[in-house]
């Protein structure tokens, strides 16, 4: 069931991204889409919502009134009308593609898997991690959405971009290789969990791979390249210890 709704109160984009997080937290939203610029939000629901529910999930600083749909402005309802999965997973696949040109560029003159991939998850790490500490305040709650141990724990969530940080670092010095290939392994698959849990109950929510500065949908997209990071760990490792 989708409805309509006034939100008063918002000045910027944090703003936005907070109400948008608050209102999917709520166990019967499946979907919300909130525009900053007309203070409006659409919220997509399994059952009808008393307008109270929303009232008392948003801090005071905003008032929410719902709206007549019939006086909803089609030029409004732009911003609603989904995009393509590929457009909207635009930024994501241009980074990799970057990522992938630079790491093969790395290792063009003297060409060796193992370093390639080496090289790949640095880079990886270096740029998702930057992504991450931009909003380091906004980060943490998106990623409890979906990453089980960041729920169990919300401090992880703080720590997480840091992690990724130093593995990195581990990554691209070439420092105990092992241990950050084994780290790799258990953090991502931690994450693949709750993604793939997202995916199988079809909800709606934002992915904060890359932060929140970049808004993407949580997808199949996400789960591949959560994969493709694991896949690259569990291979090196097997072939470190073979």
């Amino acid at each position: 069931m989708k409805k309509y709704y006034q939100i008063e109160g918002m000045t910027c984009e944090r703003c936005r991204s907070g109400i948008e997080n608050i209102l999917k937290e709520i166990p019967e939203v499946t979907q919300v889409a909130v525009n900053l610029e007309h203070k409006e939000a659409v919220v997509t629901t399994k059952k009808l919502l008393n307008i109270e529910v929303f009232k008392r999930a948003l801090p005071e600083t905003y008032n929410i009134t719902e709206k007549d749909t019939g006086n909803f402005p089609e030029t409004h309802n732009a911003f609603v009308k989904e995009k393509s999965e590929l457009q909207q997973l635009f930024p994501l696949f241009l980074i990799f593609g970057y990522i992938t040109i630079a790491s093969v560029l790395l290792n063009y003159n003297s060409w060796n898997v193992s370093e390639f991939m080496l090289d790949f998850m640095g880079l990886f790490y270096v740029v998702f991690s930057f992504f991450k500490i931009l909003d380091l305040k906004g980060f943490p709650k998106s990623f409890r959405m979906y990453d089980p141990l960041a729920k169990a724990i919300p401090m992880y969530g703080w720590v997480y971009p840091f992690i990724e940080t130093v593995l990195a670092l581990m990554f691209l010095m070439r420092f105990r290789i092992d241990i950050a290939l084994i780290v790799t392994v258990l953090i991502l698959s931690i994450t693949t969990i709750g993604v793939t849990k997202v995916l199988l109950d079809k909800k709606n929510i934002q992915c904060a791979c890359l932060g929140t500065a970049l808004k993407l949908p949580m997808t199949k997209a996400t789960f591949i390249e959560n994969t493709i990071m694991l896949v690259m760990a569990v291979w090196m490792l097997l072939k470190m210890y073979s």
